[in-house]
């Protein structure tokens, strides 16, 4: 499963999802809860920091990555090799 989250509100999330054509659930974490649970908000910044989890069926973080400055096609590459790896 795929989720992303943003600290956006619900609406823009959706018109968001719906302009990009995206998949998979966004969620909206406008008060940031989520966030700080797993390390992305910015003190200074209103956005959070661009990173991904790979979480294994038992709710365990086995890979983190962090999308500063990445190519997210090579990123998406990188987590399947990782699933595979995993599997």
């Amino acid at each position: 499963m795929i989720v992303g989250a943003s600290f956006d509100t619900v609406e823009a999330q959706k018109n968001f999802a719906d302009e990009q054509g995206f998949g998979y659930r966004l969620l909206a974490d406008t008060d940031k809860v989520m966030g700080a649970a797993y390390l992305a908000v910015q003190e200074d910044k209103f956005y959070p920091r661009r990173i991904s989890y790979l979480i294994d069926p038992e709710g365990i973080i086995v890979r983190t990555y962090d999308l500063a400055g990445e190519d997210l096609n090579e990123h998406a590459s990188a987590v399947l090799e990782d699933i595979r790896a995993l599997s």
